[in-house]
């Protein structure tokens, strides 16, 4: 799958005059990536567009126009992009009271690694988590997480022939199955994977 570089992104004055519509159609292209698992996880499934986006805001909020502030936001996003075997999602465990998130950040220790997702007729596939850093303690999960998800040529193929796909998070403090996730989810996961 493509990386992004510099040569890829806009100035911050290009950026600036076409933002409101790359931010429409972002919005609109993440409205078939995100997975809400239960009441309070969601997965946003990455890709260059949405990757490109990201980079994008960070240069223009901290008025990053230098090349060494450039390369290193492409350094720090690039590995959010799928490399055509895997998918890769930002989780946000997300409780709008202050204490009860706080709580249930600490029951949830783990759960980064008992999200998963399913190929119907393969095994689950667990995530990878958190391979920039850590982002748990011995008291408590972080509220955001980076997962990587990596399929099988198999697994690719009988996606592409119409096989379900299920989601889900198999934790001793909150379980959820999306069985199935809905087809413009799938589609648009896909599209994340070499034929």
């Amino acid at each position: 799958m493509t990386k992004l570089t510099m040569d890829g992104l806009l100035t911050l004055e290009a950026y600036a005059k076409t933002r409101d519509k790359i931010r429409a159609e972002v919005m609109a292209h993440k409205k078939n990536r995100n997975v809400m698992l239960g009441e309070h996880v969601t997965l946003i499934f990455e890709d260059e567009m949405t990757i490109r986006y990201q980079v994008q805001e960070m240069l223009r909020a901290e008025k990053i126009f230098e090349e060494a502030g450039i390369q290193d936001e492409l350094d720090a996003y690039n590995p959010l992009i799928p490399d055509g075997s895997n998918w890769k999602a930002t989780m946000m465990i997300e409780y709008e009271d202050i204490d009860e998130r706080r709580r249930m950040l600490g029951r949830l220790l783990g759960i980064e690694y008992r999200v998963w997702v399913q190929v119907d007729g393969f095994d689950r596939v667990f995530a990878i988590a958190d391979e920039d850093l850590e982002r748990a303690t011995e008291e408590k999960t972080s509220a955001v997480h980076f997962l990587r998800f990596q399929l099988t040529a198999d697994m690719s193929r009988a996606l592409r022939q119409g096989t379900r796909l299920s989601m889900g998070i198999d934790h001793p403090a909150y379980r959820f199955i999306l069985d199935p996730v809905s087809t413009a989810v799938r589609e648009s996961l896909l599209h994340d994977l070499q034929e």
